[in-house]
């Protein structure tokens, strides 16, 4: 279910950041809008656009014109790390259809991918706030140090929790925590508020990324867009694979082991009900319900439960439930 469907209230303002995101993704170059057309045409959550808006909305924010710019730069930058990503990973599903480097080729997707940053760093520009600015800035420049975590990661099985939720934090949960911000910042915020804005963001992107690795266990791939046992076939060791090498059986942790280091899922079946076994998927949840508790949290401390009902709040604290109870 897409943002439009379950945030109605929010609907002119995802309906005018799209609008913001097709203009501009516009460019006189043939393949970069066809290339563009397709990644929009894949559709997506919209969830770190959501974001933004949601907080700013929520913390009574009126500046229209920098949300919907502001909620289209996160978006943007989403969109290429996509794009790169699936080149590195060497993916052909997402989203329920092939990948813009299965349509269009490794060069295309990467040269896009480019094209897409430096277009929201151009955006970036035309808010005109250095904070602003340096807020994307960071967040961008983190999310490259966790994609090559997880590079480092790849096909190591003595990969540790603590390392793999490192990647999580960097890869994934930064753009959650900017999008969260920038949403307390347009509304001029205090610290307090606007620290706790990061926070929400930060731990809703943890408890997100957790359940999808646990979908790619659990879940069917015409609902979770992508092939199951994907993590596996790439070589990530994600939190129930470490699990399992925690808690397993010496011919389990073998078996994990051996399937880490080769990026293969001929043994999917046999790890699967080792998983099943040691309560990895149970373990990972249980993770990932302890962030949306602390994104909860953070909720209270940006808009105290004594203050009046909110409907932009309420949409917060569903997001918390939904990151942890979806199926896809």
């Amino acid at each position: 279910m897409k943002p439009l469907e379950l945030f109605p209230v929010l609907a002119s303002d995802l309906a005018e950041t799209d609008r913001v995101i097709r203009e501009r993704l516009g460019s006189e170059v043939p393949l970069i809008r066809n290339v563009a057309d397709y990644i929009i045409g894949a559709g997506g959550k919209r969830m770190r656009p959501l974001l933004v808006l949601l907080v700013a909305r929520a913390l009574g924010g009126h500046d229209d014109r920098r949300a919907h710019l502001l909620a289209a730069v996160v978006e943007f930058i989403h969109t290429a790390t996509l794009l790169h990503d699936d080149v590195v990973d060497e993916s052909d599903l997402r989203r329920g259809r092939r990948t813009a480097n299965a349509v269009f080729g490794n060069a295309a997707s990467v040269l896009v991918g480019d094209f897409v940053y430096s277009r929201a760093f151009q955006m970036m520009v035309d808010v005109d706030d250095m904070r602003v600015m340096k807020v994307l800035a960071d967040a961008t420049n983190t999310i490259a140090e966790g994609e090559v975590l997880q590079l480092l990661n790849c096909n190591d099985p003595d990969t540790d929790e603590a390392r793999y939720m490192q990647v999580i934090r960097y890869k994934t949960a930064r753009l959650f925590e900017a999008a969260s911000q920038l949403g307390a910042m347009l509304c001029r915020a205090t610290p307090d508020v606007e620290a706790a804005a990061a926070e929400y963001g930060r731990r809703l992107g943890t408890a997100f990324q957790l359940i999808d690795d646990v979908l790619d266990y659990s879940g069917v791939t015409g609902d979770i867009g992508k092939q199951v046992g994907t993590d596996l076939r790439e070589g990530k060791p994600t939190l129930p694979l470490i699990h399992v090498m925690e808690r397993g059986t010496p011919a389990e942790r073998a078996l994990v082991r051996n399937a880490i280091e080769q990026g293969s899922t001929d043994q999917f079946d046999p790890i699967l009900e080792a998983i099943r076994r040691t309560g990895a998927l149970d373990y990972t949840r249980e993770r990932a319900r302890d962030e949306a508790q602390a994104a909860r949290e953070a909720v209270e401390i940006m808009l105290p439960f004594a203050a009046p009902a909110s409907v932009h709040r309420e949409a917060l604290l569903y997001l918390t439930a939904y990151s942890i109870e979806r199926d896809h």
